[in-house]
């Protein structure tokens, strides 16, 4: 959850999964909505999907544990070199890096390094250099979350702050007008702009239960497999309300959009909200919409319930 997310985002999220999926087993063998419900919010749903994986690669090959080395942990599903160094060398004090953007930062820093780290041969430069400095298996683990740490609290992306870092009186850039220049930062890709409507057809079913139409999205590509609205009216339209608008940013693409509350007849692919709330994940490119919906459908259907059986009644005497 760390990977993509800050940490004060996902420590809820964090007690909430481990409370629902308390070990590797119960990890395997879950659902796949009842997964996506529980990542909903934390973004890059395959994340999850990777750890439900990696989780079934555990349970038929593991005896339901983690492998204990670097190697063998490269091979689960979604984890990759600073991944699997950081479980091998903290929890299991085997001698190996792990490089994430943390320690990259205090390396470029630390020995003046002007090179593009997107570039995968500096990238492994930069690692090899990394193991060479590394301690012994009884400090290993220590070694690399300290690391970890001085970049995520001393040597930050913004603010070098030198004056608080116990390696400052050895760095070579610590003397330099601007050591947060460093590392060398690649012109990110312009993202392309989409405009998307979205429409949130809504319905009343027995018992006055609101009713929301929702879809699932392809199982590839962007949010697969997550729930989403329509992007047309329905057949019958009684009432529409205005959602706003909502922009949601993406690592490639950004999504300008805006949404429609609709009133319509009950049909397939109806589902009720309180069932939406417990077992469907909705992305938060479509959350806002969905809660501006309820917001709205909530004093609407107060306000009308007296009409609807009004209208009913007159509908019978005809």
């Amino acid at each position: 959850m760390a990977q993509q997310t800050r940490i004060e985002a996902m420590l809820d999220h964090y007690s909430a999964f481990m409370k629902q999926f308390p070990d590797i087993e119960a990890l395997a063998h879950a659902d796949e909505d009842a997964l996506m419900k529980a990542w909903q919010g934390l973004g890059y749903y395959s994340r999850a999907r990777s750890l439900r994986k990696a989780a079934q690669v555990c349970v038929d090959q593991y005896e339901a544990k983690l492998p204990d080395t670097r190697d063998e942990l490269l091979k689960l599903p979604g984890i990759g070199p600073y991944t699997a160094g950081a479980i091998a060398s903290i929890a299991y004090n085997e001698r190996v890096a792990a490089v994430d953007g943390n320690v990259i930062r205090v390396y470029s820093r630390f020995y003046d390094l002007h090179d593009d780290f997107f570039d995968l041969k500096n990238r492994k430069k930069l690692e090899k250099k990394v193991e060479n400095d590394l301690p012994g298996t009884e400090d290993i683990s220590d070694w690399n979350q300290a690391l970890m740490e001085l970049g995520a609290r001393i040597c930050t992306p913004k603010i070098a702050r030198c004056e608080d870092c116990p390696l400052a009186s050895f760095c070579a850039s610590s003397t330099k007008a601007h050591p947060e220049e460093l590392p060398v930062k690649r012109k990110k890709a312009e993202r392309r702009k989409e405009e998307k409507h979205v429409y949130v057809w809504y319905a009343i079913g027995e018992n006055h239960e609101i009713l929301l139409h929702i879809r699932q999205r392809p199982k590839k590509g962007l949010l697969a497999g997550l729930y989403e609205f329509d992007e047309t009216l329905p057949e019958s339209v009684y009432e529409t309300q205005n959602l706003g608008e909502h922009h949601h940013v993406f690592s490639h693409v950004e999504w300008m959009m805006d949404g429609t509350l609709v009133h319509t007849d009950p049909g397939e692919g109806f589902v009720p909200v309180s069932r939406i709330d417990q077992t469907h994940s909705i992305p938060s490119a479509f959350m806002p919409f969905y809660q501006r919906a309820i917001a709205q459908i909530v004093p609407l259907e107060h306000e009308n319930r007296g009409k609807s059986l009004f209208s009913m009644d007159s509908a019978l005497e005809d």
